[in-house]
C-alpha cells in the first residue's frame, strides 16, 4: 500500500514570539517494512538556522532556530510511503518469556534497536508493581513472550475505555491505569510498563492509522490523527501491538518513530520567548494512494497520541 501523509500543526500566539528553537520529528524513515517515496518539511516563518541530524534510536530530527517575531507558527510535514509488511507470526509461537527475559539481561549490544534501551524505566515509564501485577496474568511459567504480549494487548483493549477527555499529554500512567481510560499514549505507557516489569524490552512507537470514513461519507480533510502502539523484542526481533486496537502492526500502521517513550518521539518540542496564551491545532491525513486529497478542514484543538 501506498500513502500520501500530510500532517500540519499550526501555532497561534496572543503576543508575539521573538525567540523559538524547537526539535521536529515528522520526518519517516525507511523502516519497520516501509520505504519513504519523498519527503518535505516547510516551516514559516523561515527559521534562521535548520540543522538535520539522526539521533541515537535512528530517528530524524529537525533543529531550528526562529528569531523572527511572529504570532503564527506553521509547521507541515507531506510524505509519500509505501507500506509492505509480513503478517504478524501467530501468537503462541516463539520462544518462552523466561528465556527473552534472560536473554536480554545478557545483551551486550548497543546498537539503536537493542532490547537493552527499552528495559529499564525511563522519563514516562516507571515501573509500576501494579502494572506489572496485572501483566503477569498474562505470563504464566513457559507461554512464549509474544502469546503474552498478545493476550496483554488484547486484555488492555477489552478493559480500558478509550475517553480523551480522562487524561491529558502530561497524566502519568499510574493515573491512567486506575482510570482504566485514556487514550492510545496511555494505552502503549501502560502496556510498556507491565513488560518492562517482567523483564520483557519494548518500545513506543508513534505513527499514523489508516482509517475509513464511513460508508457514503466523504473524507474530510485533517480528520486523522497520529497514533501510538508497542513493539516488543520476541528474541529475533521486534513485533508490533496495537492495544488502543488490539490489533498487531499492519500495513494500515505507518511509523515516524520509535524511542522508550512519548519523550523520546514528540513531534514538537522545545521553548519559545513570549507571554500570553497560545492555541495549538493539528490537521492530520493519511491518503491511500489512488484517493484525492479531501478539502474540506476539520479543526484539531489539541494533538493527542
Amino acid at each position: 500500500m501506498i500513502y500520501t501523509l500530510r500532517h500540519l500543526t499550526t501555532y497561534r500566539y496572543a503576543r508575539p514570539v521573538h525567540f523559538a528553537r524547537c526539535g521536529l520529528r515528522l520526518r519517516l524513515t525507511d523502516d519497520e517494512g516501509q520505504t519513504v517515496l519523498a519527503s518535505t518539511l516547510t516551516i514559516s516563518p523561515e527559521p534562521r538556522h535548520r540543522t538535520e541530524r539522526r539521533d541515537h534510536f535512528g530517528l530524524d530530527v529537525t533543529s531550528i532556530i526562529i528569531d523572527t517575531p511572529h504570532t503564527e507558527l506553521r509547521v507541515e510535514a507531506l510524505s509519500r510511503v509505501r507500506v509492505e509488511r509480513p503478517s504478524m507470526p501467530a501468537p503462541e509461537t516463539g520462544p518462552a518469556w523466561e528465556r527473552i527475559r534472560d536473554e536480554a539481561l545478557r545483551s551486550r549490544s548497543l546498537a539503536p534497536d537493542a532490547p537493552i534501551h527499552y528495559l529499564f524505566p525511563s522519563p514516562r515509564v516507571s515501573l509500576v508493581p501494579d502494572v506489572t501485577d496485572y501483566a503477569r496474568s498474562s505470563f504464566p511459567s513457559g507461554r512464549s513472550a509474544l502469546g503474552g504480549a498478545y493476550d496483554l494487548m488484547q486484555r488492555i483493549r477489552r478493559d480500558f475505555r478509550f475517553d480523551a477527555k480522562a487524561t491529558s499529554v502530561r497524566t502519568p500512567l499510574e493515573e491512567a491505569f486506575a482510570l482504566r481510560a485514556g487514550v492510545c499514549q496511555d494505552f502503549a505507557h501502560i502496556m510498556i510498563a507491565g513488560l518492562r516489569g517482567l523483564g520483557i524490552p519494548s518500545a513506543y512507537v508513534s505513527g499514523y492509522l489508516r482509517t475509513i470514513p464511513p460508508a457514503g461519507q466523504p473524507r474530510l480533510r485533517g480528520a486523522d490523527a497520529s497514533h501510538a502502539w508497542v513493539s516488543v523484542w520476541c528474541g529475533d526481533g521486534w513485533i508490533g501491538l496495537d492495544p488502543t486496537n488490539g490489533i498487531a502492526m499492519c500495513d494500515d500502521h505507518i511509523v515516524v518513530a520509535r524511542g522508550r517513550d512519548y519523550t523520546d518521539v514528540s513531534p514538537i518540542d522545545g521553548i519559545v520567548s513570549s507571554s500570553g496564551a497560545q492555541k495549538l491545532k493539528v490537521e492530520v491525513d493519511v491518503i491511500p494512494d489512488g484517493e484525492p486529497m479531501p478539502e474540506a478542514t476539520v479543526t484539531v484543538e489539541a494533538e493527542r497520541v
